[in-house]
C-alpha cells in the first residue's frame, strides 16, 4: 500500500465522546459553521436525462477539491461546508455536487443515487475536466459517496468513467452486505431508521414532482436491506439487495486502484466494519488510515480548537497527496 505520512495528532477523544456511538452522534449534531465564501450554481447534464446540481467556490491555486456527500446529505452537509473552507483556505478552486435529486438538485432526477453511483462521480469529474481543463482534480468523497468514489477508481463500473487525479475517500461502507446487516443490530437501528426515514422522503419528492410512479412498498420501521431490496435495487436495475451489494460493494476493487488515494476508517464506526479495508489488500496507490476513535463521521478531539479531527487530518492529506504527484 502507498505510504503517506500520517497527521502529527491522532483522534484522540474527549471524555464526552469517548465511544463510536457518541462520536457518531455528537459529531452529526454539534453546530456547524456557515459559509461565507462566494460561489456559482452549475449543473451537470448525465447521458440518460437526468441532471446533477452543484457550487462552484472559486479559488486562485491550480487545484479543484469536489467533493461528495453521504447518504441522505446534500452539499450543505456540516462536513461539506467544512470541507469547502478547509480548502478554500488552501486557495482549492471547490465543486460541491449534489447526488440525484438531493439539495438544488430537487427535481432534476428520476433515477436514484446509491453506493454505486461512481459513474455519477465520473460524469462530474469528466465536466471538471472541460470546464477547468488546467486544474488538478482532488475527490473527497464522505460514507456512500466514498465507496462510490472507491469503485469509480477501481475500475467497478459497467463502464469506464473519468477519474480524479487523487482522492480521499472518509469511512466507506466497503462491503455493503456486511454494513446492512450491522447497522440492523442493537442501537444501530437509530441510525438504520434515520436513513430509512430519508430516503422514503426522497421518494415521495420524486412522486410529488412528478418524477417517478408511486408504485415502491416502503415502511417506517423496515430495514436497509428491504429497502434496497424494495426501492434501490429496482429503481437501479440491479434485480434484488443481493444484486445491488455484489455489483457495488468496493472492497472488490480496492487492489485495482492506480489513483493515489487515502482510506481513512475509524475501527469504532458503529456500523461498518473496518476489517474489510485491510482484508481487501488495497493496492499500491491505496494508502490506508485507521484511527481508533471517530465513529462515521465524527472524530471529535479533545487536541484541536472546534473539537474537529477530520478536518484536521483531511487537510493534512490533501497536502500529502498533491505535493507528492
Amino acid at each position: 500500500m502507498r505510504k503517506l505520512t500520517p497527521p502529527p495528532l491522532p483522534c484522540r477523544a474527549p471524555w464526552w465522546a469517548a465511544s463510536g456511538h457518541l462520536q457518531t452522534i455528537l459529531g452529526n449534531y454539534l453546530p456547524g459553521d456557515s459559509l461565507d465564501h462566494p460561489s456559482q450554481p452549475f449543473l451537470i447534464p448525465l447521458p440518460d436525462g437526468d441532471q446533477l446540481a452543484g457550487r462552484h467556490y472559486p479559488g486562485e491555486t491550480d487545484v479543484l477539491t469536489l467533493v461528495f456527500h453521504g447518504l441522505g446529505g446534500d452539499d450543505q452537509a456540516h462536513y461539506v461546508r467544512r470541507t469547502v473552507a478547509l480548502a478554500r483556505g488552501l486557495g482549492h478552486h471547490v465543486w460541491t455536487v449534489n447526488h440525484r435529486g438531493c439539495g438544488s438538485g430537487r427535481g432534476l432526477a428520476r433515477k436514484p443515487y446509491h453506493s454505486g453511483s461512481g459513474d455519477d462521480l465520473g460524469a462530474a469529474f469528466a465536466a471538471a475536466r472541460e470546464r477547468h481543463p488546467d486544474l488538478r482534480q482532488l475527490a473527497i468523497g464522505y460514507s456512500l459517496s466514498a465507496n462510490a468514489l472507491l469503485l469509480n477508481l477501481g475500475g467497478g463500473l459497467r463502464e469506464p468513467a473519468a477519474q480524479p487525479d487523487a482522492a480521499i475517500a472518509v469511512n466507506p461502507p466497503l462491503d455493503l452486505a456486511a454494513c446492512s446487516e450491522t447497522i440492523h443490530q442493537g442501537l444501530n437501528r437509530l441510525y438504520e431508521l434515520r436513513f430509512i426515514r430519508r430516503c422514503r422522503r426522497a421518494i415521495q419528492e420524486r412522486i410529488a414532482d412528478g418524477l417517478i410512479p408511486d408504485s415502491y412498498r416502503t415502511w417506517p420501521t423496515m430495514s436497509l436491506r428491504e429497502f434496497d431490496d424494495a426501492y434501490t435495487s429496482q429503481a437501479g436495475a440491479f434485480g434484488t439487495a443481493e444484486g445491488y451489494y455484489a455489483t457495488c460493494s468496493a472492497r472488490h476493487h480496492l487492489s485495482k486502484i492506480t489513483v493515489p488515494t487515502v482510506l481513512l476508517m475509524a475501527q469504532d464506526d458503529p456500523f461498518i466494519p473496518w476489517r474489510h479495508a485491510a482484508e481487501s489488500k488495497p493496492s499500491p496507490a491505496v494508502h490506508l488510515h485507521l484511527e481508533a476513535r471517530g465513529g462515521h463521521m465524527g472524530y471529535l478531539s479533545r487536541d484541536l480548537p472546534g473539537r474537529r479531527w477530520l478536518p484536521y487530518a483531511v487537510e493534512h492529506y490533501a497536502k500529502e497527496l498533491l505535493d507528492k504527484e
